[in-house]
């Protein structure tokens, strides 16, 4: 199984290639393939952004379901989706908290 991962040209934050195609900011959004065809077919929409100066740094990343979620087998993909390792208090892990507090 595959997502597509990139980083968005405007800000540099990752995103993942979600349904319909669209980049999305959380990783349980991601669209995943679940087989050749259609990991070739999310490489392909990831190339045209990445032509199109939408992303940069196109990936196709190995990932687990685990409870429902998303896991990337790396450890560069699990950072990248829970945000800057540097502070809780920053970046997707900050907002992840705070929408899970409401």
């Amino acid at each position: 199984m595959k997502i597509v991962a990139a980083n968005r040209l405007t800000d540099g934050e990752t995103v993942w290639l979600g349904a319909g195609d669209r980049w999305v900011d959380t990783i349980d959004a991601a669209h995943v393939a679940r087989d050749a065809e259609d990991e070739a077919r999310i490489a392909a929409v990831g190339s045209a952004a990445l032509a199109a100066n939408i992303v940069i740094d196109v990936t196709l990343v190995d990932v687990d379901i685990a409870e429902g979620r998303i896991l990337p087998k790396r450890l560069r993909e699990r950072i990248r989706a829970g945000g800057p390792s540097i502070h809780p208090e920053i970046g997707k892990q900050a907002r992840n908290a705070a929408q899970h507090a409401a």
